[in-house]
């Protein structure tokens, strides 16, 4: 077999030692679940702009709140996230409406806390996988030097006993050995790259919901003193 061929990516592989073969599938492993994650994501953020644009342009065109509220409840499931923060705020706020007695600042607190409540649930579900993403992107370099590290003490110490030792017969043990860094780094950039655009696109929404909620409590305040 000539150098070429023992410079092949798949007899690099297959050649490797026991350690930089568990490397490699643990790095393909996480790089599998992180191109998954990845499209989750995606589809999922997406989602939430869309149907939080939706909601905004039905908020804003003046339609009724009750008929609004009520909307909400018949398609809580297929309602966005910033649907499902006016649904707990309205819902609160009538709730204590209808109590005798209770003060306009306490009313529109309340509804004020459950739109809070709400917003850290929503928040919580769109940034999971997150931390994944941003470990991978983290440790899978290192983790892929660790690998490479090791493949080369293992090829230097098969070339103990070698009188001479040429490039033909160092090469395929220092190339085997990049390959994993080269997997690592494989798994980590589109990591690091989703998660750096997922997180603005999360803070933009997160942005919008805060500024909804400021909003929508002045709009409940007004109609608590009617």
């Amino acid at each position: 077999m000539n150098l070429t061929q023992d410079l092949d990516i798949w007899t690099l592989i297959l050649n490797a030692s026991v350690v930089v073969k568990v490397v490699m599938a643990i790095l393909l492993v996480v790089s599998f679940m992180s191109w998954m994650f990845i499209f989750q994501k995606w589809f999922s953020i997406r989602r939430a702009i869309s149907q939080t644009e939706k909601f905004e342009r039905e908020f804003w065109s003046g339609n009724d709140l009750l008929a609004l509220y009520q909307g909400a409840v018949n398609n809580r499931h297929t309602i966005g996230s910033l649907e499902r923060i006016f649904e707990a705020g309205f819902r609160e706020f009538a709730k204590q409406r209808g109590q005798k007695g209770t003060d306009t600042s306490d009313m529109v607190d309340s509804a004020r806390r459950a739109m809070r409540a709400t917003f850290q649930r929503e928040m919580d579900f769109l940034e999971r996988h997150l931390a994944f993403l941003a470990s991978t992107g983290s440790v899978s370099p290192y983790v892929g030097l660790f690998g490479t590290v090791w493949g080369i003490m293992h090829a230097f110490r098969s070339l103990a006993n070698v009188q001479q030792a040429t490039l033909a017969q160092v090469a395929p043990g220092i190339a085997e050995a990049l390959v994993a860094t080269a997997i690592g780094l494989f798994a980590a950039i589109p990591a690091v790259v989703a998660y750096n655009r997922y997180s603005h696109d999360i803070e933009r929404l997160a942005n919008r919901f805060e500024s909804f909620m400021e909003e929508f409590s002045n709009i409940l305040h007004r109609q608590a003193v009617k």
